[in-house]
């Protein structure tokens, strides 16, 4: 790969010698025929290349103008200047794709390359898959791997077409597999609950299987679960009828097999939803001493530091939510039919009304997320309640909502266990276990497996559990090796 250069603008100035460029100033910049005019900031903030220039001292990083050559397109550096001033274009082209990563690499520019992998899906994984191993892009490539593993039904044919190495990379994960867990309250110590189980879904008989015990002094009653960095988290929850708070957190670690403990919110809360997000847990609205709450919480999993984040639009318990597209979205009911979608941006911490929808004596229930669609399952009304669900979609970057045609069945609140893997959506119930395929404008049944071994309602998510390690790490290190060897080859060519 070739080194981007820049050529000075044939305009100098006649102050050259004196003026020193501020951040405040614009740069033009000419890639290929087009010419475009950046704030400086922008350049040096987001773009390693022109930040390391900016900051070298030398007589170039006085320049005003400059002339990118090199591999570089003008449409990928159009998409990468998007993204810096923080903007989420959307890139479906294969040619763009290719582009933006190529000004990606080229130019160091990181928040695209975290673009590219929030945009990740089974029609464009396998071009980015293959694009960053082109490129070098190594966050891009190891994210599209593991995006691939779990959508791998659905993309095995396309798959194919690629080298045996990057099939072989792909298939040295395990898939993220479906979890659920009951809800208890802490029991005795002196007594062995065998109901208090964390189960996982063997998806090739259709059964589940035993994955761990549930720490004795956790509860899952009314409690916030989420998962983060491929952890396991319960934070909160009651014991007993008399509601008394359990103020410990538990922190399940898929590649030791072990619990671990940490301190609860500051505020002590109940029946309140817990997100995960790029390292941290969001606790959001909750009861307590039979007061709903607005209070919203951080938590950093690395430190286990709590802190107070800005109040929630309006006091809730337990609200829906999805995150796509790294945004988390909330969904709001309060009567009339009334369901708001809020987002919340932790690096702002600001809430955005994004949309509502009016329905009557109906209100969203459960919201999971697929690509840039979020889809919210409601009650049909007083009569029906749960047992027949409606579902609506709102895409998050057309602003649009549409209804999907015909009822869902709620059997014992199966669709509010759903959990998204790629194209599929997983359910689950004391009856079956039902996998759906997301396609077009409907959810159409794709397979029926067993029924969850245990009464009561259920906590549901996503894990990956870790391959026999041994055999990971030998395929991993085969695969760069091959990568190493293939770059000196034509290095030497």
């Amino acid at each position: 790969l070739k080194t981007p250069t820049f050529l000075a603008s044939s305009r100098p100035r006649s102050s050259d010698t004196q003026h020193k460029v501020s951040e405040t100033e614009n740069s033009v910049v000419r890639v290929e025929e087009s010419v475009f005019t950046i704030n400086r900031a922008v350049l040096g903030q987001n773009c390693e290349y022109f930040r390391a220039l900016f900051r070298s001292g030398m007589k170039d990083s006085q320049l005003n103008e400059f002339h990118l050559q090199g591999g570089l397109k003008a449409r990928g550096f159009l998409i990468a200047m998007a993204v810096s001033r923080g903007e989420r274009p959307a890139i479906r082209d294969p040619d763009e794709i290719v582009e933006a990563a190529e000004c990606a690499v080229f130019l160091q520019v990181d928040v695209l390359v975290q673009h590219l992998i929030d945009l990740l899906d089974t029609d464009n994984c396998i071009l980015l898959y293959h694009t960053a191993a082109v490129y070098s892009l190594w966050r891009l490539f190891h994210s599209a791997a593991v995006f691939i593993r779990d959508a791998y039904s659905d993309v095995q044919d396309a798959l194919e077409a690629l080298p045996a190495e990057l099939i072989c990379y792909v298939e040295s994960f395990s898939p993220a597999l479906f979890v659920a867990l009951g809800t208890h309250s802490p029991s005795m110590k002196i007594l062995q609950d065998c109901y208090r189980t964390v189960f996982y879904l063997d998806e090739k008989p259709g059964t589940w299987k035993y994955l761990i015990d549930l720490p004795t002094d956790a509860s899952t009653s009314m409690a916030g679960v989420a998962v983060v960095e491929n952890r396991l988290y319960i934070v909160g929850g009651v014991r007993g009828v008399s509601k008394e708070t359990v103020d410990l957190s538990f922190c399940y670690d898929t590649e030791s097999n072990t619990w671990s403990v940490f301190n609860g919110p500051q505020q002590f809360r109940y029946n309140f939803t817990l997100v995960g997000h790029d390292g941290h847990l969001y606790g959001i609205g909750s009861e307590f001493h039979k007061r709903i709450m607005s209070s919203v919480e951080a938590c950093d999993v690395f430190t286990g530091a709590w802190t107070f984040s800005k109040h929630a639009p309006r006091s809730v318990a337990a609200p829906a939510s999805a995150v796509t597209r790294r945004r988390i979205f909330v969904c709001f009911w309060k009567p009339l039919g009334t369901t708001d979608i809020y987002e919340y941006a932790p690096k702002n911490d600001e809430w955005t009304l994004v949309t509502t929808i009016v329905k009557p004596q109906s209100y969203g229930h459960c919201m999971v997320a697929h690509g840039d669609n979020l889809y919210v399952m409601r009650n049909d009304g007083p009569c029906d309640d749960f047992l027949r669900c409606l579902m609506d979609c709102y895409n998050i970057t057309t602003g649009q909502w549409t209804a999907m045609p015909g009822h869902y069945v709620n059997s014992r609140g199966a669709l509010f266990t759903a959990m998204v893997r790629g194209n599929s959506a997983f359910t689950v119930n004391r009856n079956l276990t039902l996998e759906y395929v997301i396609c077009g404008d409907k959810w159409k049944p794709r397979r029926q497996m067993t029924g969850f071994p245990k009464s009561g309602s259920l906590w549901t998510c996503l894990l990956r559990l870790p391959k026999k390690q041994q055999e990971s790490d030998q395929v991993k290190q085969l695969y760069l090796v091959h990568i190493v060897n293939a770059k000196c080859e034509k290095h030497n060519k």
